[in-house]
């Protein structure tokens, strides 16, 4: 069950000019994770993988992007006792902004909020990009 605070932490988020919600979540992220439109960051990720021979989906090429913009690849501790979801992600990180990849899917988190097209909060991330200084 989630609580109606859960429920609030999402923020419909769609950068797509057409409105698509497939197979772009990494590029729709990437938008609001550095203020740049849908158009910006596609051509660069198309970039990327040109140089890497790779999809512009593919975790290595979204991510080599990020690293160019100053971000940098955490774990996420998973919990032995509970399942640790986005929701949960949200709570411990109030501030910042941080991209969070799940098994398929890539989500912004923004001071506590997560933009998506979908509520993706039950979600559970693997790890996530954080700008700044790598701890």
């Amino acid at each position: 069950e989630r609580s109606e605070v859960d429920m609030e932490r999402w923020v419909y988020f769609n950068p797509n000019p057409a409105g698509n919600r497939v197979g772009d979540c990494a590029v729709r992220a990437i938008c609001k994770a550095l203020e740049l439109d849908w158009e910006t960051v596609f051509t660069g990720l198309m970039v990327y993988a040109c140089s890497l021979s790779d999809m512009p989906s593919a975790n290595y090429v979204w991510g080599s992007y990020l690293a160019r913009h100053g971000y940098h690849r955490k774990l996420v501790e998973q919990s032995e006792r509970y399942i640790y979801t986005v929701n949960d992600f949200c709570a411990d990180h109030p501030t910042g902004t941080y991209i969070l990849c799940i098994d398929g899917h890539v989500v912004t988190v923004q001071d506590g909020k997560y933009y998506d097209t979908w509520d993706s909060g039950n979600e559970v991330p693997v790890y996530y990009w954080e700008k700044g200084v790598a701890k």
